[in-house]
């Protein structure tokens, strides 16, 4: 599961550029959430699992 951080302010947010600060850091957090939570990619449904049918059909032949 992956870990989602947000850099906290050092200092209050006060006047105009606190709050853009601020705002930035919250969209940043928000955008960052939805990209791991809602990410199409999993791994485990593309992960091979060994040989299937097919190859030991054919190496059986072989071997004997």
């Amino acid at each position: 599961m992956a870990t989602i951080t947000s850099a906290s302010v050092s200092h209050p947010a006060t006047g105009r550029d606190g709050l853009v600060r601020l705002f930035a850091e919250f969209r940043a957090f928000w955008r960052q959430f939805f990209a791991r939570a809602f990410n199409p990619y999993r791994p485990e449904l593309h992960y091979m699992r060994g040989p299937g049918p097919a190859w030991r059909a054919k190496h059986k032949a072989r071997s004997g």
